[in-house]
């Protein structure tokens, strides 16, 4: 482990532009539950219920889609941790290029990683969007509004359906967001890949752009990915303590 600490803090520094590429694995060390790990979200509700379909057709479906998200506390309590810190001094040493990530929770932002640096592929939970005039609300609306259990929001402007701005079974991802991430990984010379099993498509397809265009990869995550096969350094482990690690064995580099 020592010598693949070593070995990857040497690559950040000899590295033109990094590009990080987050999931599930880190927002877990902030107590987000996996959506399919157990206590996530798909062991208690019906994946069915979130498709994009049923949630246009269905006032019922967006009422329960509304009851269950409040029951489950909007992610609002959410901290960032260890990982995420990481992640905000390699951009402020001027090594992060850009920040691909899976998560939803909006935990980058409140560590202090440039929003402008950030690509969500799979949008921002903190966010509502009017999926008629694309007015946006942050997620405080609900809340503030949810006397009723029965409460389901609807946009101030033209009374259109509010969703909250995350992408839904059956729904595409945001082709500019995926495009320039994608545009990203080509041009890195080093990703390093964090808490992510890389099994979700397309997302998962960026770690490969970046290899195929001669970038070196760094895996991180608790257990086997679907691109162990590529990675130049694989290392099996939590992603706080080892990027805590990582980011002290550079810090040492750095000095000299």
């Amino acid at each position: 482990m020592e010598e693949k600490i070593n070995k990857v803090a040497r690559m950040i520094d000899m590295a033109g532009r990094i590009v990080v590429f987050t999931g599930a694995g880190v927002s877990t060390e902030s107590g987000i539950p996996d959506f399919r790990s157990p206590g996530g979200l798909w062991t208690k509700y019906d994946p069915d219920d979130f498709t994009i379909d049923k949630f246009l057709g269905s006032a019922a479906t967006r009422k329960k889609m509304w009851q269950r998200l409040r029951e489950g506390g909007l992610m609002e309590d959410a901290k960032p941790n260890p990982a995420h810190l990481a992640i905000v001094e390699l951009e402020k040493m001027g090594k992060l290029s850009s920040l691909v990530t899976q998560n939803v929770d909006n935990l980058h932002q409140k560590a202090g990683s440039n929003p402008e640096n950030i690509y969500e592929l799979h949008g921002n939970m903190q966010m509502l969007i009017c999926l008629d005039c694309h007015q946006r609300y942050p997620i405080e609306l609900v809340k503030k509004s949810s006397s009723s259990p029965d409460y389901v929001p609807v946009c101030d402007y033209c009374h259109g359906i509010l969703k909250p701005d995350v992408i839904f079974f059956g729904e595409a991802l945001p082709q500019e967001t995926l495009a320039r991430a994608t545009q990203e990984a080509s041009e890195c010379d080093l990703m390093i890949v964090i808490g992510s099993s890389l099994v979700v498509y397309p997302a998962a397809y960026i770690p490969v752009y970046a290899k195929q265009s001669g970038a070196k990869l760094v895996i991180i995550n608790i257990g086997p990915t679907e691109q162990d096969h590529n990675a130049d350094v694989l290392i099996n482990a939590p992603a706080g303590e080892t990027m805590t690690k990582i980011m002290t064995r550079l810090k040492d580099i750095l000095k000299g």
